[in-house]
């Protein structure tokens, strides 16, 4: 039998369980191709690609995504200047492609997915990357003032986060024939 979750984890799944369906259908469809691509689950091209707009826009955040095994890797363990250089240079470049194309609006939906990308111990570094990605010029400045308005002043200046890895990763689901089903 498989190993059985202990209540305060269930309570926790199902917590970003609800997060992940408060967020657009636009941003749910997103988080799951970019986990998808990010984590190597399924061949994103064939599984997302609508057309060649949208092929083109999953090849290029392949790409992008190559660097995702560099910045797990570069995370610093403290905050000594130094080591942080190195590794949110990369971090904010990620993080201005995927704001850069729409579909994560807000600072949740960001954090969310950048949590399952890299792991919980990214949580102190999201807000300071969040902000310089969604500050940078190649946003259109509705979006940027959108995005910047999202973060709150909790996140913001939060004096410590959870190490508790994320449990939900949502996935693609396939549509059922209601027509089909027995009455």
């Amino acid at each position: 039998m498989a190993s059985r979750m202990k209540p305060a984890e269930g309570a926790m799944t199902l917590a970003e369980m609800k997060e992940f369906a408060g967020f657009s259908a636009a941003t749910q469809r997103y988080v799951r191709r970019s986990l998808d691509i990010g984590l190597e689950r399924n061949d994103a091209l064939e599984r997302w690609s609508r057309d060649v707009v949208e092929a083109a826009s999953i090849r290029a955040q392949a790409r992008m995504y190559e660097r995702l095994p560099e910045v797990r890797a570069l995370m610093p363990d403290d905050s000594d200047l130094p080591s942080i250089e190195p590794f949110m240079a990369p971090l904010v470049t990620v993080s201005a492609f995927d704001l850069g194309q729409g579909r994560l609006i807000t600072f949740s939906a960001y954090r969310f997915l950048y949590e399952r990308l890299i792991g919980a111990e990214v949580r102190p570094w999201l807000p300071s990357a969040f902000c310089s990605a969604a500050a940078l010029p190649h946003l259109h400045p509705d979006l940027r003032r959108k995005l910047l308005q999202s973060i709150s002043e909790a996140a913001a200046t939060a004096s410590g986060w959870s190490n508790r890895q994320p449990a939900f990763f949502p996935q693609w689901v396939e549509k059922v024939d209601v027509q089909a089903l027995p009455n």
